[in-house]
């Protein structure tokens, strides 16, 4: 017999996933940005709201 399970995807430890909006044509510059630095969106994303909120 199986173990039930609940539902959705199992908890990763990590920090929870966050929704903005963002115009295309900004997006696709900083990811193209964000590959030569080796880097992706979301890393470059949490470093400004890092200094953004550095002084609170």
């Amino acid at each position: 017999m199986t173990e039930k399970r609940g539902r959705g995807r199992p908890a990763t430890g990590r920090t929870p996933q966050r929704g903005v909006r963002v115009p295309d044509e900004v997006w696709e510059k900083a990811a193209k940005k964000a590959a030569k630095e080796d880097r992706s969106v979301s890393d470059v994303i949490r470093e400004c709201l890092d200094e953004y909120t550095k002084d609170q």
